[in-house]
């Protein structure tokens, strides 16, 4: 089965063709990070301008890259939640309207499925039940997930989700957007332990709560002379820190032998380093996609709609687009 994917719930317009789930025969990104760099963050208007001009383009040149015709391909998924609604719109206007006139299947992905789900598109072999961090620029998410298509929130951030406190800080420091990765190219030249930032925890939870972390950062900078890469070098360990524990103490209260790491702050090295350590220490399985498949992108839809087709094929052409549901509705 390859199924054609369409995710634009943000900043990023893709086009994918994978073939039964596993299997990427295209995966095509159209990055819009030069165009909102300027702003120092995602204007939704011009988000969605932008993707208006190229979601068809991107379409063609999937298909080209994957070598199929609309023949070849046995339905459509796109995002349709959460996200930047005008951004929504586009990518499943366009569904639609491929859906209707080739004839195709039209399934609705949630975009936090989309994410879990980019790591079946690797060579690790998931065993249900799993543990999943999900950790972008809108969401840090601990779900636990017993198996396709079912998934249960242990944890998620009561203010800035943790790549968001990233590009705040980034940008208050004068480092520039997006902040994930310059933080993360700075942060391997300073020293992790030159501050002791402050490790949020909210009551007897497992929830996230970055917001004083970022204050934290700013307000030491402003008053300091130290160098501005042990800053940061401090500032995403503590992020990375807390990110760590409690998806591993959910992972052991919940009895999993597995954790999927997933989403744009995933291409982290820093977590990717410290939740893999973690795993060999504790002897759970860890799995961290490429940094490809971490960002937004369509393959990711296309391998989720496959492993939940018969769920998401109750969608029909009166699909409509939410800003912000939360993953399992």
């Amino acid at each position: 089965m390859r199924i054609l994917g369409i995710e634009s719930s943000c900043d990023e317009t893709s086009a994918a063709v994978v073939e039964d789930g596993r299997k990427v025969l295209s995966n095509i990104i159209s990055s819009q990070i030069d165009i909102h760099a300027r702003f120092g963050g995602v204007v939704p208007e011009v988000a969605s301008r932008r993707h208006l001009e190229v979601v068809i383009p991107t379409v063609r040149e999937a298909l080209e890259k994957a070598e199929c015709t609309w023949d070849d391909i046995d339905a459509v998924a796109v995002t349709n939640r959460p996200g930047l609604i005008g951004s929504l719109i586009v990518g499943v206007m366009a569904a639609k309207t491929i859906a209707y006139a080739k004839n195709k299947p039209l399934l609705a992905v949630h975009h936090l499925e989309g994410h879990i789900y980019a790591n079946f598109l690797t060579d690790f072999v998931v065993e249900f039940p799993v543990v999943c961090l999900v950790v972008s620029g809108g969401h840090s998410d601990v779900i636990y997930m017993p198996e396709h298509g079912k998934y249960e929130l242990l944890a998620t951030t009561v203010d800035d989700a943790a790549g968001e406190a990233f590009d705040k800080c980034a940008r208050a420091l004068g480092l520039g957007y997006p902040g994930g990765p310059i933080i993360d190219k700075m942060a391997k030249e300073g020293n992790p332990k030159a501050v002791r930032f402050p490790r949020a925890r909210v009551k007897d939870t497992l929830d996230f709560s970055f917001s004083g972390l970022k204050t934290a950062v700013v307000r030491y900078a402003e008053s300091s002379e130290d160098d501005i890469k042990d800053i940061t070098a401090s500032f995403q360990a503590a992020v990375v820190d807390v990110l760590v524990s409690h998806t591993f103490k959910a992972a052991r209260e919940r009895g999993v032998k597995q954790v999927l790491v997933a989403g744009g702050v995933a291409a982290n090295s820093g977590l990717k380093n410290a939740m893999t350590e973690k795993g060999k220490r504790t002897g759970i399985a860890v799995s961290v996609p490429p940094m490809v498949l971490c960002t937004d992108n369509a393959a990711m839809i296309a391998a989720a709609a496959y492993y939940n087709y018969d769920k998401y094929l109750a969608h029909d052409l009166r699909l409509d687009c939410k800003a912000s549901e939360p993953i399992g509705l």
